[in-house]
């Protein structure tokens, strides 16, 4: 068996789109690797991309990935 990373475009682990994030780590969930995946992740510091079913953004991991574009100004309209 080949691990979906090995099988799916490469910009799927490092999408922008939430649907894109949301395929990759549903794929990871089912991959006997996702672990060792994630623990090798932590070991480079890796600072984007979903590795292990998890997202990084700046080398942290997050529960979802931060919009691109500029951040809202305090008290800006929701």
């Amino acid at each position: 068996m080949r691990a979906p990373c090995q099988v799916h475009a490469d910009d799927l682990w490092f999408a922008d789109a939430p649907d894109d994030i949301a395929l990759a780590q549903a794929l990871c969930q089912r991959c006997p690797l996702q672990r060792s995946c994630l623990d090798g992740a932590l070991d480079r510091a890796e600072r984007w991309g979903v590795w292990g079913g998890e997202i990084f953004h700046d080398g942290s991991i997050v529960g979802r990935k931060p919009r691109v574009g500029r951040p809202r100004k305090h008290g800006d309209a929701a």
